[in-house]
């Protein structure tokens, strides 16, 4: 096994791996990946065994640290379904070594929750652990079982039933204008919340919308015309998940962001076997957002944990 560092010339041949690999996910097409690349120093690697690609890395560097990757939420090694458990151990054998040689003494190495994949892939997981790995962060999500719903409780359904006799309408936007619209609802939301703002820019959204149309959609929920509540998805093979939620003050007196969801709800539930609305976690997973987590298990959610695992070179 020996592995070669990603360069430009290797682009197709990386996005053709990861659209067929048993865990790849659009965010790892490097169409996704490198709309901030301004902001990270690609380090990503591809693992060949006698001229054969057998698994991809996305990746970048901080020093003499190694993450998997510092602007996606998730990382790890991108394996196609023929991949054993031996091969992910030549796989982390040569990744030690490579680290080794390139001064990098620490890996943060971020998994991908098994709801993503498309068959059973966490020989890495294993692969941590035997190499002396250390659990990081522990992040509790939050994720609906769509084969197999749990009921919603009389509160959340009354939230939904007085949204539609208010008058809420819920659509699918695929603007630019309503892209821009939803991200400055939902920069008020997390300014006064959490005084932050969201990861994406409205610019970077629509763009990485554009070159993923069938995989980034906005629902929005609109009174008189004007938006109130909404959630951008992002779609992969086995599941769906939230990447933003967000309701303004008129939204919230009806129950627009609930009607939204159970909407969000119809519209995958015979296609996707999951949904996921992302962490309830701070600093770390440490602290939880008893609140936050709390109104995600109201539409019959419960927990799948993000890890994010140490190993030292």
């Amino acid at each position: 096994m020996t592995a070669e560092k990603y360069e430009q010339d290797c682009r197709e041949t990386w996005n053709a791996f990861n659209a067929s690999a048993k865990n790849g996910l659009f965010m790892f097409d490097r169409n996704y990946m490198e709309y901030h690349s301004d902001r990270f120093q690609d380090a990503s690697l591809l693992f060949y065994e006698e001229n054969e690609l057998k698994a991809i890395f996305p990746a970048c560097r901080e020093g003499d640290r190694l993450i998997s990757h510092g602007g996606l939420t998730y990382g790890g090694f991108i394996t196609d379904s023929k991949c054993k458990q031996h091969t992910m151990h030549a796989c982390f054998e040569e990744l030690m070594i490579w680290c080794r040689a390139n001064g990098i003494q620490e890996i943060i190495y971020k998994c991908i929750p098994h709801i993503f994949h498309r068959q059973p892939a966490e020989e890495d997981r294993y692969e941590l652990f035997v190499h002396g790995a250390q659990i990081l962060k522990t992040e509790a999500s939050t994720v609906i079982n769509l084969e197999n719903p749990l009921k919603m409780p009389k509160g959340r359904k009354a939230c939904i039933s007085k949204a539609k006799r208010e008058g809420i309408l819920v659509r699918e936007c695929t603007e630019a204008e309503d892209f821009y619209t939803f991200l400055a609802l939902e920069n008020t939301v997390l300014m006064e919340r959490h005084d932050t703002t969201a990861v994406h820019t409205p610019a970077e959204l629509f763009l990485l919308k554009s070159r993923f149309p069938q995989s980034i959609h906005l629902y929005a929920a609109f009174l008189d015309n004007v938006m109130v509540a909404g959630t951008v998805i992002f779609e992969y093979d086995t599941a769906v998940h939230t990447q933003y939620m967000a309701s303004g003050e008129a939204g919230r007196r009806i129950g627009a962001l609930d009607y939204v969801i159970s909407e969000v709800i119809a519209t995958y539930k015979e296609t996707k076997r999951w949904l996921d609305f992302g962490i309830s976690t701070e600093n770390g997973g440490v602290f939880l957002n008893e609140g936050l987590i709390s109104q995600k298990e109201g539409f019959g959610g419960r927990t799948n944990v993000y890890s994010t695992w140490k190993l030292k070179v």
